[in-house]
């Protein structure tokens, strides 16, 4: 299992891959819409890779809450706490 320093990195990269944006200006507190221009259109993209990294089914539910990179973390790490 991931611990949340390894969860933020990958999520880090990610975004910075997917969305084109600078890895070192991505931090916990950065807010998805405000600071990254992440749109809901965006976040589904960003959901379909995150099913890969943990490995199992992702719901909108699961972020429905989600607002920041830190907010991605913790979901992320519930996920991959879950019971299979």
């Amino acid at each position: 299992m991931a611990d949340n320093n390894a969860i933020f990195e990958h999520v880090a990269s990610t975004l910075a891959e997917l969305f084109d944006l600078d890895r070192s200006e991505i931090t916990l507190d950065s807010h998805l819409s405000e600071d990254l221009d992440i749109d809901s259109i965006d976040a589904i993209d960003l959901i379909v890779e995150l099913k890969k990294y943990v490995g199992k089914k992702i719901s909108p539910e699961d972020f429905k809450s989600v607002r920041t990179v830190g907010d991605i973390v913790n979901a992320v790490s519930e996920l991959m706490d879950r019971p299979v």
